[in-house]
């Protein structure tokens, strides 16, 4: 379990909360806005009505007990700016920011952000990939060249184990999970595991493998 500060609560920040939340994580809120901060209460432990921008309502927070910190005003870049460059003077452990544009992205890691991240750009990059290849059900990206893929088994597949297929070998793929036809997902299936019809695989593999094999099925 990690402490997690999440300044600002917006769209991107409310469902940072949740996720955190959700992950039995212990979560800190903090926004001006009264309004944003009671929408997002049932996904904290804590919560805050307060100008972030400011040194003494960040001091007050004890910025420097949180394992990771948000900055989610990625709309506001002035604010970013400033709340990125308070949090590591006070002491922030790791500091996650928020950017639209590549420009404020290196604002934001010049001045202490230790990561950062453009959701826009994330989500362009996973569309992209997972709509130019047919049979592709889901996709995030790991590195520039790997990433995780689901897709669905070749029918030549269906009746044989893993080890007969020699995933790693001959497909180059690493076996991370088999879903079945409801859904259900076995995470790290052993080699004696006999693929069903209508199983799909849930994969790390670099992407030209992976390409490869999708234009296959």
């Amino acid at each position: 379990m990690k402490s997690i500060l999440i300044a600002g609560l917006g769209r991107f920040g409310t469902q940072l909360a949740k996720k955190f939340h959700e992950l039995g994580d212990e979560v800190m809120i903090i926004d001006r806005s009264e309004e944003f901060v009671q929408a997002a209460l049932p996904f904290a432990d804590e919560a805050q009505v307060g100008d972030c921008r400011k040194e003494e309502v960040l001091r007050s927070l004890g910025v420097e007990d949180f394992d990771v910190c948000f900055v989610c005003m990625g709309e506001e870049f002035q604010s970013s700016l400033e709340v990125t460059l308070l949090l590591k003077e006070l002491g922030a452990k790791y500091v996650v920011s928020k950017c639209s544009s590549e420009i404020q992205e290196k604002f934001l890691l010049r001045n202490g952000a230790d990561e950062v991240w453009n959701p826009e750009r994330e989500l362009a990059a996973k569309l992209a990939v997972r709509y130019s290849a047919n049979n592709l059900y889901d996709y995030f990206s790991i590195c520039e060249d790997a990433g995780v893929y689901e897709m669905p088994i070749l029918r030549t597949w269906a009746g044989k184990t893993l080890a007969e297929l020699d995933m790693r070998n001959v497909y180059g793929l690493n076996i991370l999970g088999i879903k079945d036809i409801d859904g259900s997902v076995q995470t790290m299936p052993g080699a004696k595991y006999v693929f069903k019809e209508n199983d799909h695989i849930i994969a790390f593999a670099r992407h030209d493998a992976a390409h490869k094999l999708l234009k296959k099925i």
